[in-house]
C-alpha cells in the first residue's frame, strides 16, 4: 500500500483510530479521580552502626548496604512482620503489604519505608511500627541464636567437667598429670642424692633413697597407662571453654547490633502527605491512551484485512 492508501483508511476509520483512544483516557480519568483518597508517610532508617566495621558484623564488605536494604526489605512484607503490624494497628495484612515501598538512598545505608493507605489515621502508626518490627526481626533473632549457642557451650563444658571428675574418682587420684611430672621431679631429685649418699659411703641414706626411688617408679608405672584418657578428657573441656568464650563473644556482639538497631535511635517518621490527584493523571492517563491507540490500530489493520474476503 501507498502513503495515500494508508490516509485514506485512516480517514475512513477516524473514528476508531480517535474514539478508542479518547475512550481509554476518560475511563482511566474516571477510575483515577473517583478512585478513594489515600495517604502516604515516609519512614527514615540511618543506621550506619549495622554495616561495615568488623566482621562479626551481619553486614560488611562492599555489598553491605545493599544486602542490608534488602533484607530489611524483605523483613518489612516477611508474613510475621506483617501479622504483628497488623496486630498492632489494626491495619488489614493484604493492605499492609501492598501499601509498603522500601528504597535505598543512593549507595548508602541508610533507606527510606514509604507506607500508603486509606486511613489517615493509621498510616503513621503502620509506617513505624513496620519499621520497629522490621528492625527487631533483622537484629534480635542473632541475640536468641547467640544465647542457644552460649547455653550449648556452657552445657559442653559442664559435660566435660564431669567426665574429668567422674575419672579421677573411678581412678582415685586427683589431677594424674600434675602427679605424674611431681613424680618426675622427684625421681630425679632422689637419685641425685642416692649417688651422693653412696659416694660419702652412706649406705643407709641410699637406701633410703632407693626404696624411694622404687616406690615413686610404681606410682609412674601405674599413672602412666591412664594418662593419655585423662589427657583426653582435659583437651575436651579446654575445646569446650574456648567454645564458650566465643559464644560469649558472639552474644556480646549480637546485643551490640541490637543497641545500634533501637527503633528509637535509628529511625524517624515524617508527616503524613497526600499524594496530588494531578500527578496519578499523569502517571496513569498517557499510558492507557497509548495502549488505546496501539489496539486501535490493530483493530483497524484487523478490519481491512478482513474486509476483502466479506466482499468477495
Amino acid at each position: 500500500m501507498e502513503t495515500v492508501d494508508y490516509l485514506r483508511v485512516a480517514r475512513k476509520r477516524v473514528w476508531i483510530l480517535a474514539g478508542l483512544p479518547l475512550l481509554a483516557a476518560v475511563v482511566a480519568t474516571g477510575v483515577v479521580l473517583l478512585t478513594p483518597q489515600r495517604y502516604a508517610v515516609t519512614a527514615y532508617v540511618a543506621a550506619p552502626a549495622l554495616v561495615g566495621g568488623v566482621a562479626a558484623q551481619q553486614y560488611t564488605g562492599s555489598q553491605g548496604a545493599n544486602q542490608f536494604v534488602a533484607a530489611f526489605a524483605a523483613a518489612a512484607t516477611s508474613p510475621k512482620v506483617v501479622e504483628q503490624v497488623a496486630a498492632d494497628t489494626g491495619v488489614p495484612a493484604a493492605e499492609l503489604r501492598d501499601g509498603v515501598t522500601v528504597k535505598q538512598v543512593g549507595a548508602s545505608s541508610q533507606l527510606t519505608l514509604t507506607y500508603t493507605g486509606a486511613d489517615r489515621d493509621q498510616v503513621a502508626p503502620a509506617a513505624r511500627a513496620m519499621t520497629s518490627r522490621a528492625l527487631t526481626f533483622l537484629f534480635a533473632s542473632q541475640v536468641d541464636v547467640a544465647t542457644q549457642q552460649v547455653a550449648a557451650a556452657e552445657a559442653d563444658v559442664t559435660a566435660a567437667t564431669e567426665g574429668i571428675r567422674e575419672w579421677e574418682a573411678s581412678n582415685k587420684v586427683s589431677q594424674p598429670d600434675k602427679l605424674f611430672q611431681a613424680t618426675l621431679s622427684e625421681q630425679s631429685s632422689l637419685r641425685q642424692q642416692e649417688m651422693s649418699m653412696s659416694a660419702v659411703g652412706n649406705t643407709r641414706g641410699a637406701d633410703a633413697a632407693a626404696d624411694a626411688l622404687e616406690e615413686g617408679q610404681k606410682r609412674l608405672d601405674d599413672l602412666g597407662p591412664k594418662l593419655p584418657g585423662y589427657q583426653a578428657l582435659i583437651a575436651q573441656r579446654d575445646a569446650a571453654t574456648g567454645a564458650l568464650a566465643e559464644a560469649r563473644q558472639g552474644l556480646q556482639a549480637a546485643r551490640a547490633q541490637v543497641g545500634a538497631a533501637d527503633p528509637a535511635e535509628v529511625s524517624s517518621v515524617g508527616a503524613v502527605g497526600t499524594p496530588s490527584k494531578l500527578s496519578s493523571l499523569l502517571r496513569t492517563v498517557p499510558p492507557v491512551a497509548g495502549a488505546g491507540l496501539l489496539i486501535a490500530v490493530l483493530v483497524v489493520v484487523l478490519l481491512e484485512v478482513l474486509r476483502p474476503r466479506q466482499d468477495g
